[in-house]
């Protein structure tokens, strides 16, 4: 298969994907209507027809003869020669779902090879028309980064040379500061390239709470707020499946039965509202449902089943609720295929975590229960606190960082782990350098870096605080990516490799070690 071949299934892929999430968008909106709206028909049978001839070009026969058919019907109903109904539009979901099946076998498969010696570009493609937008592949702008990174390095390492000869020299820090800002101008372009609307992900969503709620015989509407806030592409992606088990999640244990809204004067139709927003330079996603609210005292007893807490009535309702992220946690007695099995909570806190974010439990009984989900804009680039512990330099991503107070004396005059008073409050700490199993430079004057996770605040003795710094995150590989509490690797301005924090793991642990001490 040729380049020109390669870059034409890009384009088919990327045009697909568009047009089957606006297929199944047109489906639901045909079906909360009830009626066979003429404009909405149209718009669906657009998206088929697209499909349709662009899989007939490329020569996926299959995929071709399946959007006929699913063309062929949404006809029949825009023409009054099918009756629509509830089961109309099932019908058009799986069949639907057979299409977007058949798509991804034959782009698996390689069909496109018999498209070789085609010479015909895809529908609505390469018209005579000036592009306005320009499709680009994600390793391509991952480079882009890499080299930005690259600049980053050789900039700091230029600042050094100019500044170890003590030149003085007008014109030469006037060229350097333009060089930062160029720089500065150029990454942030390159973080804007990076950017998608959290809108495809989101409006996913609505085929999810559709099917579930079918299967439970449930009445549900999801309402979507703020699709057009903007996040990294890579943390969109990774959104999908959490924001999938937590609208699972709302409509199978949050919304009541249509029982028993009746029962409590509620509407019979349970509302799911999934919106996002900007807040304080983070990007904050919402699960809120009007439901029956979380069940403090099952929560209690299954928790301390499984050991999680030892006197859960003495827990406040935020604390005790973040317990059913445990694996296996679950207090449904009967396993179904929508839950059951105490796996999807644990799947969103292990993924939340790993774009850097937080996720809190607010619940209020017979009213219902909001999550809330804290993320960076980019998990590309992070503002960190450079530290020293141990002789090696660490980045703490700086929206962890709530204060740094002085150690009190020599480090080594202190214990490895204990507890600090910070202004009346009692907060864990542990040597930095020790959690990561090396030895402490014991420093003359120490610091201790507070940092939170949730409702946890620890502090992190370091020999020295070295300054802020802006850090782009290099994977580990090599059998390192599982070491817990590194979240990756950076590259300084002095050439030297800088391991980055992963915060919540390090809490967890130094927040467990004292409740465990304190028992003992």
């Amino acid at each position: 298969m040729d380049r020109e071949l390669l870059a034409l299934v890009d384009v088919y892929r990327a045009e697909t994907e568009e047009n089957l999430a606006a297929i199944e968008h047109g489906l639901l909106a045909l079906e909360e209507r009830g009626d066979a709206d003429p404009e909405l028909i149209h718009a669906v049978l657009r998206g088929a027809h697209t499909i349709k001839g662009n899989s007939a070009t490329i020569g996926f026969d299959a995929v071709t003869a399946a959007a006929h058919e699913l063309e062929e019907t949404l006809q029949r109903v825009r023409d009054g020669a099918g009756e629509w109904s509830a089961d109309t539009a099932t019908h058009l979901m799986e069949s639907l779902d057979v299409l977007r099946a058949l798509t991804k076998d034959a782009l698996a498969d390689g069909g496109a090879r018999a498209a070789i010696g085609v010479g015909t570009g895809l529908t609505g493609a390469r018209t005579g028309a000036r592009e306005t937008s320009l499709r680009v592949n994600l390793s391509r702008l991952d480079r882009l980064l890499d080299l930005t990174a690259e600049i980053t390095i050789a900039r700091g390492r230029l600042a050094e040379l100019v500044g170890a000869i003590a030149v003085t020299d007008d014109v030469l820090e006037s060229t350097l500061w333009q060089l930062a800002q160029l720089h500065t101008t150029l990454q942030d372009e390159v973080m804007m390239l990076r950017m998608v609307k959290l809108a495809p992900v989101f409006r996913a969503q609505h085929r999810t709470a559709r099917d579930v709620a079918r299967q439970r015989g449930k009445a549900v509407q999801l309402v979507l707020e703020g699709e057009d806030v903007e996040v990294d592409t890579s943390i969109a992606e990774q959104l999908r499946d959490p924001l999938t088990h937590m609208i699972r999640n709302a409509v199978d244990h949050g919304i009541e039965s249509l029982a028993e809204r009746a029962v409590s004067g509620k509407s019979a139709t349970g509302r799911i509202v999934l919106r996002a927003f900007h807040q304080a330079g983070a990007v904050v996603v919402e699960v809120e449902d009007d439901g029956r609210g979380l069940d403090r005292e099952k929560i209690a007893a299954r928790s301390e089943a499984l050991g999680l807490v030892h006197d859960a009535a003495a827990m406040p309702d935020d604390e005790l609720f973040s317990c059913i992220f445990a694996p296996g946690f679950s207090t449904v007695s009967e396993v179904t295929e929508v839950s059951g099995r105490g796996v999807g909570m644990d799947v969103v806190r292990r993924r939340i975590s790993a774009l850097r974010g937080t996720i809190d439990i607010a619940s209020v009984p017979g009213r219902g229960t909001r999550f809330t989900m804290r993320l960076p804009l980019t998990v590309a680039i992070i503002n960190g606190l450079l530290v020293a512990a141990g002789g090696e330099h660490y980045v703490v991503p700086l929206d962890t960082v709530e204060e740094c107070v002085d150690f009190g004396g020599p480090s080594a005059d202190r214990a490895p782990t204990g507890v600090l008073n910070l202004r009346g409050m009692p907060v864990p700490y542990a040597h930095l350098a020790g959690v990561l199993g090396r030895s402490s430079a014991h420093a003359a004057r120490a610091c201790a870096v507070i940092v939170r996770q949730g409702h946890h605040r620890i502090g992190l003795v370091v020999d020295a605080l070295v300054g802020d710094c802006q850090a782009v995150i290099k994977p580990l590989t090599g059998g390192l990516e599982d070491i817990s509490g590194i979240a990756g690797s950076t590259i300084l301005g002095n050439g030297r490799v800088a391991l980055i924090l992963d915060v919540p793991p390090i809490v967890e642990r130094i927040t467990k070690d004292a409740a465990a001490r304190a028992v003992a």
